[in-house]
This record gives structure tokens, sequence and C-alpha cells, in this order.
């Protein structure tokens, strides 16, 4: 009888990581196609008002934006559920499947063209996330959320977490308000690191949901509810972050580069807390590596076949109104105006209309 417990708990463990990966694989599509829904409600609300990417929250009256939002929360419902059955090394690289689905609809809804290196992008990514799945550790359940306090507060994940902090109020804080509109890595960064902290709490909280539906109550623990005000806040500060990245920059640059730094902080964050890797075989390390990187290649093909957003190029090429007033400074004389009336409305700038007041 002893030699058929090993051989149960193995199948069971088997039985849960297939779980996982099944939704895993659906959060990414529902994900992948709220990339493209928020994208255009983004498109409309800028239309409409200020653009997220200059600070503006019109976005919040558009209803096609809120579509996506509810689309993006059943996928990360389906990820969270994921957590629970799953360790993140396998959850988190199938994020790569929601790039190809945000990709192909992009290029069908967006204009956002996809060509034939494209498509063998699309494939990596594949290949990549079904190595993966065949090479996934197989992660035993904690009996109780102290046990995963005890896991957070060791000091090595105490140092990760600090230099995540960091990292990210010094994105917030410094580079956002001078690089954010240029740089993709400020936002998508931002939403990376803080992602890594949102998965590893978001993780704690699920397990605790999970051991008390078994019966086993985890809620008159104070470390549940610690978790799950960081998972609130760290989501917030995503969302936010994330919706300024897409209105920004073009969705196929934002979604390989933001799978790619997420995805790569949330293998480290969860290797240093749950020691994922632990008691495996080099040769399954070693797979789950080339699998990983087999899907980041994906995703760089993918990323390098896109074309650029012209979004907010357009806007330095605006018609003025009829009346266009500048001032002058030179020999003396600031401040000098000057009205003309033979412009219509056809006059196009080339060059910014900051300028011109």
């Amino acid at each position: 009888m002893s030699p058929a417990a090993p051989d149960a708990s193995g199948g069971d463990l088997f039985a849960a990581n297939l779980t996982g990966s099944l939704l895993a694989v659906a959060s990414s599509a529902f994900i992948g196609v709220s990339f493209i829904v928020k994208k255009k409600g983004l498109r409309r609300a800028a239309a409409a008002g200020a653009r997220a990417g200059a600070g503006g929250y019109s976005y919040l009256l558009e209803p096609l934006w809120w579509v996506g939002m509810v689309t993006m929360l059943v996928g990360e419902i389906a990820n969270f559920i994921a957590y629970m059955f799953a360790p993140a090394v396998l959850v988190t690289p199938l994020g790569a499947l929601s790039i190809i689905v945000s990709a192909v609809l992009a290029h069908f809804t967006l204009n956002e063209k996809l060509h034939r290196v494209g498509v063998l992008g699309c494939g990596l990514c594949i290949v990549g996330s079904t190595m993966i799945i065949l090479h996934a550790p197989q992660e035993r359940t904690p009996s109780s959320v102290e046990q995963i306090w005890h896991l957070a507060t060791q000091p090595s994940f105490l140092c990760y977490a600090a230099i995540a902090v960091g990292v990210s109020l010094f994105l917030m804080l410094y580079c956002a308000p001078r690089y954010g509109q240029t740089n993709i890595i400020v936002y998508v960064g931002i939403c990376s690191v803080i992602g890594s902290l949102t998965v590893m709490s978001i993780k704690a909280v699920g397990i605790a949901i999970k051991l008390t539906i078994e019966g086993i109550n985890q809620a008159g623990y104070f470390q549940t509810w610690v978790f799950a005000v960081v998972s609130a806040t760290c989501i917030v500060i995503q969302l936010v972050y994330l919706n300024k990245a897409l209105d920004t920059f073009n969705t196929a640059v934002v979604s390989p580069i933001y799978y790619a730094l997420f995805t790569t902080l949330t293998i480290l964050a969860s290797a240093i807390m749950f020691k994922d890797w632990s008691g495996q075989r080099a040769s399954n390390i070693a797979s789950e590596i080339c699998g990983f990187l087999t899907v980041l290649a994906g995703t760089v093909v993918l990323h390098s076949t896109r074309e650029p957003d012209q979004t907010a190029s357009a806007d330095l090429y605006a018609a003025l109104p009829p009346k266009i007033y500048w001032h002058i400074q030179g020999s003396g004389d600031i401040g000098k105006q000057r009205e003309d009336d033979s412009l219509t409305c056809e006059f196009i700038t080339v060059v910014r209309q900051d300028y011109f007041v």
C-alpha cells in the first residue's frame, strides 16, 4: 500500500497542474480580447477628452472601455483561480497566449498589421508554452496562510520586495513625469515590477480561499487580510499605468514587452518565495528555461514585425483655428501680437501647436 500513496499524490499534483494550465489558457484568451476592446475605448475617449497617457480619466465615461475592463476581470479571475492549483512558474508564462490573441485581433480590428514573420513569432510562443507545461514543477499547497507568511517574510524575499518597491517609486515619481510619454519601459516597467508582487500576494489569497473552502478557515488570520490589501493596492497601480501605456504606445508593442518583463520578474519572485525549482531535476529546469526563452524569442519576433503607433504623431498635424496669435521677441519688441484673418481652417501646421498661443 505504501507505494500507492506517492502515485496518488503525483496524480493529484498532475491534475492540479492540468487544471491550472487550462484556466491560464482561458485567462489569456479573455485578457487578449480585453487589450483590444480597451484600446478602442481609449481611442474613443481621447477623441472626446484628455487622453489617459496625458493624465486624463475621460475613459472612465466610455462604455467600451468598461466592456474591456469586465473582459479583463473575467480573465484575471480565471488567472487567480489558476494560481490556486498550479505554480507561478507554470501559470505566468502561459500569459504569452494573450499576446497572440491581441496580435491577431489587432490585425483585423485596429489595423495593426500582423506580417508573416509575426505568425512565426506566434508559433514560437505556442511551442515555448507547451514546453513549459510539460516540464512544470509540481507544487504542494501550503497547509495554512501562516506558512505562506513565513515564506513571504524570509530575508531573501523581503530583499526582493524592498528592491521592487524602491524601483517602482523611482519610476513613478521621477521617470514617469519626465520620460513616460517617450519611453515605453517607464510605464510597462512599473506594471511589471508591481505585477510580480501582485502575483505573489494573489497566490497567497487564492491558497487561503482554497483552504477555507476545504474546511480550514483562514479568514481569522491577519496575514490573509494583509495579502488581500497588498493585492488590491498593486492591482490598482497596475491598471492605472497599463492604461497609460496602452493609450500612449501601440498595443502590439506594449503586450510583448509587458509580458517579457512581467513574466521574468514573476518567475524570479516565485522562485525566491515559493522555491518552485527546489527538488527538481536539472533536465526539467533546463527544459523550462528553454521553453521560456523560446516564448521570449517569439515575443521579440512578433514585436519586431509590428508597425509603430501613429496615434501620437498624428497630433503634430492638426487643423488650426482661423485666427492665429503669436508672440514675437526680438529687437526690444516683446509681446507684439499679430492677427491674421486670411487663414482658413484648412491651414495645417508642420510643427507642434504649443509653439503658438
